[in-house]
């Protein structure tokens, strides 16, 4: 097994927690059924996969840093899974106070093109804290942190502040490599985090997701529940107003799973209910085959992609979306 390749994936959080909103407003009349464009589905997946990257990249960072991870020193086969970051240049003059600075410089890599910066501060970090420690905070700032897509411009900047704290103690080298570990529990929290998008409309979003990695079958594999509360609702991964302002929630009734086999971007089991007013209501199933069914795929094979069920004035839909 490749090891850059599972590092990677397992770093990544990419969760295809799709939301597509509608603004429902009252009228004496009944509002016409809303065509179903894909387009603030697309913001979600964008900006789940493009935050979850940056996570990528400050594991990758701490990884290399043994003074970060809590090692004095790192074994040359850990170091050699970070390999080099496209575009990125890190900034290490806060090193001493626990805080690295990751600049981007517009470089065009795999499609993407990145600019901006993204500081990140383990706290307490002078009082002896290392991100190998239970309950360890890492402080995530996004600084105009913009990503454009090379082949149509389409692009995505964040700002604002988010935390990762790993909650189970321990990293990648104790659960993959000396394998002291079977379990990895981390968590991931933001409050207002503004999302920019191509035509300056911004969303905000609130995440708050719990991360869970094991190796069952010696698969590795991710499970992830939302821990967010808003509105009386409990489990919500992510909460706030899309690009035109429409209010939403994003509910985790059956937490999402993908494994190393299929990837982070082809969930093999999860559901999720996402409310954007009391008139329009959707739910998400991943893991399914090409008509809608769920299935349990075997371990070397993929589920064909997931399924979205939504109710307008209580007419029922349906559309069934490939992975690839």
């Amino acid at each position: 097994m490749n090891s850059k390749k599972i590092i990677y994936g397992l770093s990544v959080l990419f969760l295809l927690l799709t939301i597509i909103m509608v603004s429902c407003k009252k009228k004496e009349t009944p509002a016409p059924e809303p065509t179903e464009s894909g387009q603030s589905s697309s913001d979600s997946r964008d900006t789940q996969g493009e935050n979850d990257a940056a996570v990528n990249d400050i594991n990758s960072v701490i990884g290399d840093n043994g003074k970060l991870h809590g090692k004095s020193t790192v074994p040359n086969a850990y170091a050699e899974m970070t390999g080099t970051i496209c575009g990125l240049s890190v900034d290490t003059a806060g090193i001493n106070s626990g805080t690295i600075r990751l600049n981007y410089d517009g470089t065009t890599c795999n499609n993407r093109t990145r600019t901006g910066s993204i500081k990140f501060t383990i706290q307490d970090y002078t009082q002896g804290k290392r991100w190998k420690n239970v309950g360890c905070v890492i402080k995530v700032d996004f600084l105009s942190y913009k990503i454009t897509r090379a082949s149509d411009g389409k692009s995505i900047m964040l700002n604002g502040t988010q935390y990762l704290t790993n909650t189970s103690g321990g990293t990648w080298w104790e659960l993959l490599i000396v394998k002291t570990q079977t379990t990895l529990v981390s968590t991931l929290t933001s409050s207002n985090l503004a999302v920019t998008f191509e035509d300056n409309k911004t969303a905000t979003y609130n995440i708050n997701r719990k991360i869970t990695y094991t190796i069952p079958g010696n698969i590795i594999t991710c499970r992830a529940e939302g821990i967010g509360t808003s509105g009386g609702l409990t489990n919500l991964e992510n909460f706030g107003t899309t690009r035109d302002g429409d209010a939403f929630t994003s509910q985790v009734t059956n937490p999402i799973v993908w494994n190393v086999t299929c990837g982070p971007g082809a969930p093999v089991q999860g559901e999720v209910n996402i409310v954007a007013s009391k008139s329009f209501d959707l739910r998400a199933t991943f893991g399914v085959d090409r008509n809608g069914n769920v299935v349990t795929p075997a371990p070397n094979q993929c589920a064909f992609g997931w399924k979205l069920d939504w109710t307008f004035n209580g007419n029922a839909r349906n559309k069934i979306f490939g992975y690839n």
